[in-house]
């Protein structure tokens, strides 16, 4: 090999290590749901036999249907609203440019660095005094904006086109037409990479759906998740069963939209 060859041989030992220690939690995953609990204990690292049984044990003592139909419309239901809401508040940010909104982003982006346990009681009693406590618009809701994805979209929108903006107008199109003719589509990687991080963020949320579905008929996976170890004795082949179906969703998504992904942030980051 030639010297340069020899150069790069740490890079590419340093990246397959980290490849490795990437996918291990994942293939950790997978291999646990086909073994019984005591394998799972003991770190057994190869297939088993028991992925039926888990599967049994699971559907036995848990309603997954349940939990995950109440994920995928709270998960879905504010990907599309956040995106809608957020996507128009970025746009007219940077299309509409004054020094007034530039100060208004700041104390939104100031609003990033509260924690959401300082905001989780006022929340809930807002929600309460409206009776929607154990709604799902009450999971939704407070999702539906955020700081990130304004962001996000306001970055992107820089790099939209004037010129076809200003010709839009020429033509007679109204701003709504506007947006939803042309930026949207010109913007599609950017909804992309929002649609990935929103779905992920909303699909794994936890601590507040725990809080306001008071009813055990709304969980939604992770709180399904969070059940299952929450006994005496926990089962742990058919959690990481139950791990391992909410984590297929997320997983779906993201590998469906990788590229136009890593394409929208970038154009964020420009």
């Amino acid at each position: 090999m030639t010297k340069r060859t020899w150069r790069r041989v740490p890079m590419y030992l340093f990246l397959s290590i980290s490849a490795i220690l990437s996918f291990f939690p994942l293939y950790f995953m997978l291999i646990s749901a086909t073994n019984k609990s005591q394998d799972v204990l003991g770190s057994r690292l190869i297939p088993g036999t028991y992925f039926l049984e888990n599967w049994k044990n699971l559907m036995a003592n848990q309603d997954i249907g349940s939990a995950l139909y109440h994920s995928t419309v709270n998960a879905v239901a504010t990907t599309v609203l956040a995106l809608l809401v957020c996507s128009i508040a970025g746009y007219g940010f940077e299309i509409f440019h004054t020094r007034g909104k530039d100060k208004l982003m700041n104390i939104l982006l100031l609003a990033m660095m509260i924690p959401f346990a300082a905001t989780m009681i006022p929340l809930f009693q807002m929600f309460g005094e409206v009776g929607m406590i154990n709604s799902t618009w009450a999971v939704i809701l407070p999702a539906v904006s955020t700081p990130f994805l304004i962001l996000l979209f306001r970055q992107s929108s820089r790099n939209f086109p004037y010129e076809i903006l200003e010709a839009a107008r020429l033509d007679g199109l109204r701003e709504v037409s506007i947006f939803f003719r042309i930026y949207m589509p010109t913007m599609k990687s950017t909804y992309a990479a929002a649609a990935v991080i929103t779905f992920m963020t909303a699909w794994n949320n936890f601590l507040w759906p725990k809080v306001i579905l008071v009813d055990s008929a709304y969980q939604t996976m992770p709180m399904l998740i969070s059940n299952l170890v929450a006994g005496y004795v926990t089962d742990y082949g058919a959690l990481m069963l139950a791990v391992l179906i909410a984590s297929l969703p997320a997983m779906i998504i993201f590998l469906a939209l990788q590229r136009a992904f890593a394409e929208g942030m970038t154009g964020a980051i420009k």
